[in-house]
């Protein structure tokens, strides 16, 4: 990722371009280089452009973004990309979770949270509004309840999977280190090696392995 952070915004309303590039560019380390008003757009822009974070909306015409995230997650080195979404699309954020969307955000979510949002997915951090996220996953994944540790799990060591757990509270790293007693850069290390052993993109995706397998419930949240 380049010091600054590069974003591509992809929505078919162009007041919700111009809203999102106005708040993004105000900040000294954030740049919009591209928008997309559709889902083609958006793979093309994505290649071009080289976005370290897209903004992904998901009704667009002519190709959806949950569509068009697929594709853009399958080009060399992609992007981290962040749903933006309604509480009416539920079902369809899960499947963009799946897909390997890093998480979502809310479109009537404050500015700040627009700025936090953008700026986690780029260092690979919890997304914004973990809450949310925890009980999308609760909803629409679908547990295979084992005795023991799920066999998905079982390389990971006792303290990865205590790390695991959090994850899929919702903790980010600075909160992972204090609940921890350690520090963040250690944090870091096993969140990564959790990741690798697990064969996954990012933390978003570790806690829908957690929860598909049983490892981590509701009555756990």
């Amino acid at each position: 990722m380049s010091e600054v952070i590069r974003v591509l915004i992809a929505d078919d309303q162009e007041l919700v371009r111009t809203g999102f590039r106005v708040i993004l560019e105000a900040e000294g380390d954030i740049e919009v280089v591209a928008e997309a008003a559709n889902g083609n757009e958006a793979i093309r822009q994505a290649a071009l452009a080289r976005p370290d974070v897209v903004l992904m909306d998901i009704r667009m015409p002519e190709l959806d973004g949950l569509a068009a995230a697929e594709q853009i997650l399958q080009q060399p080195h992609p992007p981290t990309i962040v749903v933006l979404t309604t509480f009416d699309q539920n079902e369809y954020v899960f499947r963009a979770l799946r897909a390997g969307a890093a998480g979502f955000l809310l479109k009537d979510a404050p500015s700040s949270r627009l700025i936090a949002a953008v700026r986690a997915a780029a260092t690979g951090d919890s997304l914004i509004e973990p809450s949310i996220t925890q009980r999308l996953v609760e909803r629409f994944a679908e547990p295979l309840v084992v005795p023991g540790i799920p066999p998905a799990l079982a390389s990971l060591t006792e303290r990865e999977l205590d790390v695991l757990r959090l994850i899929a509270r919702g903790l980010s790293n600075a909160e992972l280190a204090a609940e921890m007693v350690v520090a963040e850069t250690t944090v870091k290390t096993h969140v990564a090696r959790i990741l690798s052993k697990l064969g996954v993109r990012d933390r978003v995706q570790a806690v829908v392995v957690a929860y598909e397998t049983g490892f981590v419930r509701r009555t756990e949240a």
